[in-house]
């Protein structure tokens, strides 16, 4: 497979299409106020949360292989440079973990791989240019920025509102300011992270997969 750049494209397009998508139709079907609602409660009911749901799932595949791919590519970086530090082999590790906890909760908006900024900036003069370094690092902090902006702004908006709904929340129900600041942080780190995926792509024009090797253990099974 040589076309490996495919992938972060892919995941990009993926999850772009599942929070776009699932907010149309919870908008189209009055589950919502279309004035910034956050990303879960546009997924709450059916039959937009089976859309979210099925799509999601799908990402979290594509954003597992995807992390696979740039861990493998490190890991051959690093071969055929001595030179690099040994910390890069650590962080490598420690980001292939994170990334795929992070698909199995890739529901929780946020879940972002800020350990491999700090793997790009020791490896791009092998792989990357420095421009792709700075942006992933910050890109990494804004959305770090954001989660925690995201998460205060939330809870003190749920604590001043006084609707029958939060998933309908109007200007007179209470704490609206807060409420849309934390629902346009949501959103924002939501992008921010699939562009952070997206800026691969260049550097897996370089990497191509073959199929893995089967050795079989026994050779008395029946076809």
């Amino acid at each position: 497979m040589s076309q490996v750049y495919l992938l972060p494209v892919a995941t990009f397009l993926i999850f772009q299409v599942t929070f776009l998508g699932t907010y149309i139709f919870a908008v189209l079907e009055g589950h919502v106020v279309p004035t910034v609602p956050y990303i879960s409660d546009a997924a709450t009911y059916s039959p937009e949360s089976c859309v979210f749901g099925q799509l999601i799932n799908i990402g979290s595949v594509l954003l597992g292989i995807t992390i696979y791919v740039r861990y493998r590519q490190v890991l051959q970086l690093y071969e055929h440079h001595p030179d690099l530090d040994g910390s890069v082999l650590r962080q490598n590790r420690l980001a292939l973990w994170f990334g795929l906890v992070s698909c199995l909760g890739i529901s929780i908006v946020g879940n972002f791989q800020e350990t491999n900024a700090l793997i790009s900036y020791l490896i791009f003069p092998m792989s990357g240019t420095r421009i792709n370094a700075h942006l992933r690092l910050g890109m990494s902090v804004v959305c770090t920025i954001l989660f925690i902006l995201l998460a205060v702004t939330g809870v003190m908006s749920h604590i001043l509102f006084k609707g029958q709904n939060p998933r309908k929340w109007y200007p007179s129900d209470g704490g609206w300011y807060l409420h849309v600041v934390s629902s346009i942080s949501e959103w924002i780190i939501a992008t921010i992270f699939s562009f952070y995926i997206l800026s691969f792509t260049n550097e897996f024009r370089d990497v191509s997969l073959s199929h893995p090797q089967i050795a079989l253990m026994s050779y008395s099974t029946t076809i």
